[in-house]
Protein backbone atom coordinates (compact mmCIF):
# COMPACT_ATOMS: atom_id res chain seq x y z
CA UNK A 1 0.00 0.00 0.00
CA UNK A 2 1.71 3.17 -1.05
CA UNK A 3 -0.05 6.43 -0.39
CA UNK A 4 0.91 10.37 -2.05
CA UNK A 5 0.23 13.75 -1.48
CA UNK A 6 2.07 13.96 1.67
CA UNK A 7 1.41 10.86 2.83
CA UNK A 8 3.49 7.92 3.65
CA UNK A 9 4.86 4.79 2.00
CA UNK A 10 4.30 1.66 4.17
CA UNK A 11 6.89 -0.71 5.36
CA UNK A 12 6.91 -4.10 5.19
CA UNK A 13 7.76 -5.98 8.23
CA UNK A 14 7.92 -9.62 8.62
CA UNK A 15 6.50 -10.71 11.61
CA UNK A 16 6.62 -14.54 13.43
CA UNK A 17 4.94 -15.46 16.70
CA UNK A 18 5.70 -18.20 18.57
CA UNK A 19 4.63 -20.42 21.02
CA UNK A 20 1.30 -19.90 22.50
CA UNK A 21 1.13 -16.28 20.79
CA UNK A 22 0.37 -18.56 17.17
CA UNK A 23 -2.82 -19.45 18.86
CA UNK A 24 -5.89 -18.56 16.69
CA UNK A 25 -3.19 -16.01 14.76
CA UNK A 26 -0.59 -16.88 12.35
CA UNK A 27 2.93 -18.41 12.52
CA UNK A 28 4.85 -15.64 9.82
CA UNK A 29 3.08 -12.94 8.29
CA UNK A 30 4.59 -10.17 6.16
CA UNK A 31 2.40 -6.92 6.88
CA UNK A 32 2.64 -3.46 6.12
CA UNK A 33 3.14 -0.45 8.82
CA UNK A 34 3.29 3.30 8.44
CA UNK A 35 6.82 4.77 9.16
CA UNK A 36 7.70 5.42 12.82
CA UNK A 37 6.05 1.70 14.28
CA UNK A 38 7.35 0.80 16.85
CA UNK A 39 7.67 -2.85 18.34
CA UNK A 40 4.72 -1.93 20.96
CA UNK A 41 2.78 -0.37 17.75
CA UNK A 42 2.66 -3.99 16.09
CA UNK A 43 1.87 -6.04 19.61
CA UNK A 44 -1.31 -3.61 19.97
CA UNK A 45 -2.29 -4.22 16.10
CA UNK A 46 -2.07 -7.64 16.85
CA UNK A 47 -4.08 -7.36 19.88
CA UNK A 48 -1.38 -9.31 22.10
CA UNK A 49 -1.68 -8.75 25.53
CA UNK A 50 1.75 -7.13 25.93
CA UNK A 51 2.06 -8.54 29.24
CA UNK A 52 2.52 -12.12 27.04
CA UNK A 53 4.96 -10.86 25.06
CA UNK A 54 8.22 -11.34 26.71
CA UNK A 55 10.70 -11.66 24.44
CA UNK A 56 11.53 -9.74 21.34
CA UNK A 57 13.91 -9.89 18.49
CA UNK A 58 14.29 -7.56 15.49
CA UNK A 59 16.43 -9.10 13.30
CA UNK A 60 18.24 -11.54 15.30
CA UNK A 61 18.81 -8.97 18.05
CA UNK A 62 17.39 -8.37 21.40
CA UNK A 63 14.45 -5.52 21.65
CA UNK A 64 11.81 -4.24 23.71
CA UNK A 65 8.15 -2.72 23.01
CA UNK A 66 10.40 0.83 22.41
CA UNK A 67 11.90 -0.02 19.38
CA UNK A 68 11.55 1.55 16.26
CA UNK A 69 11.13 -0.69 13.02
CA UNK A 70 12.51 -0.42 9.54
CA UNK A 71 10.94 -1.17 5.87
CA UNK A 72 12.19 -5.16 5.74
CA UNK A 73 12.86 -5.77 9.57
CA UNK A 74 11.99 -9.02 11.11
CA UNK A 75 9.94 -9.19 14.20
CA UNK A 76 10.04 -12.22 16.47
CA UNK A 77 7.99 -12.29 19.28
CA UNK A 78 7.75 -14.84 22.39
CA UNK A 79 5.55 -15.54 25.60
CA UNK A 80 7.47 -16.42 28.30
CA UNK A 81 9.45 -19.18 28.60
CA UNK A 82 9.33 -22.18 31.19
CA UNK A 83 11.80 -24.08 31.80
CA UNK A 84 13.87 -26.51 34.37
Amino acid sequence: MTFFSGFFEAMRITVKLFATLRAGRFEEKTMEFPPGMTVGGVIRELDLPEKEVTLIFVNGRHADVTTALSHGDILALFPPVGGG
